[in-house]
């Protein structure tokens, strides 16, 4: 019993880091910075496996009342807002940086507790979300990348946690069930974000920016070290200026002849 505890969470660390490994790496190296359309693609398929997974018996979703549904909806917002304010401050901010904001949230939580539910705290717990402020607020002063609109971000993503929390224990008494409440925030998060991405035009990127797409260019037989061109660079470059300067330069002589 004590072996599968410790698989079942060392399992999910492993998930936990390389989803973050993961968007750090497409949102910094990559430089895919549209949050909607980013979101909206993880937001598209984690419904549709959990839409899968209910359908083969994996996993229960109630067919919930359209008041539980309409009782949830505050939340699906601020999940809205967890991911598309973490998606900005992760494409600004190293990976320690941003995880130690985002635990930040727990002391949202537990001041909530502490000031407005009048609830009893242990004093390791309150430890713990001192140490977390002290840290969180050292943090400006010792980071050597430091970036404002990371940390602006930071902050809303981490105050929509601590919200989405405090309201996700409000509603424990809801019918809506974890898996229920995950299905109907998917749900909202593909609606919202695909209707969003119109306006910040994130849904024409692919169009418009063929640099997403990485191709390789050949280097010439006397060098040996091949240099790797993305579309942006290759429409960029020299060579593409002269081969656009030539039809130009053609059709003015002509122009010029027939004068």
């Amino acid at each position: 019993m004590c072996m599968r505890r410790c698989l079942v969470g060392l399992t999910f660390c492993t998930c936990y880091l390389a989803f973050y490994l993961t968007n750090k790496y497409v949102l910094s190296v990559l430089k895919f910075t549209y949050p909607t359309l980013f979101q909206g693609w993880q937001t598209l398929i984690g419904g549709l496996l959990l839409h899968v997974s209910w359908k083969l018996g994996w996993a229960e979703i109630n067919s919930s009342l359209r008041s539980d549904v309409l009782t949830w909806l505050p939340a699906s917002v601020l999940f809205v807002g967890i991911i598309y304010a973490g998606s900005r401050a992760l494409s600004r901010l190293a990976i320690p940086v941003f995880l130690t904001l985002h635990n930040v949230a727990e002391v949202i939580i537990c001041g909530h507790q502490k000031c407005f539910r009048k609830e009893k705290t242990s004093p390791a717990k309150t430890c713990s979300a001192f140490f977390l402020l002290a840290a969180a607020g050292c943090l400006p002063f010792n980071d050597s990348q430091f970036d404002p609109d990371g940390y602006f971000w930071a902050l809303i993503h981490l105050s929509c946690v601590g919200a989405y929390r405090i309201l996700q224990k409000s509603q424990k008494s809801n019918a809506l069930s974890d898996i229920d409440q995950q299905y109907l925030n998917y749900i909202f998060s593909v609606v919202f974000l695909t209707f969003a991405s119109h306006p910040t035009a994130s849904c024409s990127v692919d169009l418009e920016r063929p640099c997403w797409f990485s191709q390789k260019g050949k280097a010439p037989k006397g060098d040996r070290r091949k240099r790797s061109l993305t579309g942006c660079q290759l429409e960029n470059s020299p060579q593409a200026a002269e081969r656009l300067a030539l039809p130009r330069e053609k059709t003015a002589r002509r122009t010029h002849l027939l004068s």
